[in-house]
């Protein structure tokens, strides 16, 4: 079942209250994560220069053939993972978090946890 207009425009505002706070530099990028009803994707992205850093998703190769659907809370632990190793093969150990307007719960959690499990430091 898909969101409503209203659903998504009350996220986008809260994405836009939350990014007026959190921004990202080279040394501490932003965790950025989105979440679709399928997929998970998260990115490190350096906010000052305005590229991404490192990224994941539910669809990366390394990720696709160990979970069933990309779309719970398994495949967001992964992910979070994924993202966290290529964060700290890149020398990148603290972020800082946005969660894009998406409640901490659930999928978002997950992904948040597992990275921090995997050493990223937020």
């Amino acid at each position: 079942m898909g969101k409503t207009a209203e659903e998504r425009i009350a996220r986008l505002r809260r994405h836009r209250r939350v990014r007026k706070k959190v921004s990202g530099t080279a040394g501490k990028p932003r965790l950025s994560v989105f979440r679709s009803t399928n997929h998970i994707y998260a990115q490190l992205i350096d906010d000052v220069k305005g590229t991404t850093l490192v990224s994941a998703s539910s669809l990366d190769s390394e990720i696709k053939p160990k979970i069933g659907s990309g779309g719970n809370i398994e495949a967001a632990k992964q992910v979070g993972a994924l993202v966290a190793k290529r964060a700290l093969e890149k020398k990148l150990g603290e972020v800082v978090f946005d969660r894009g307007g998406f409640i901490y719960h659930g999928r978002v959690k997950a992904l948040a946890e597992a990275a921090r499990e995997a050493g990223l430091k937020f």
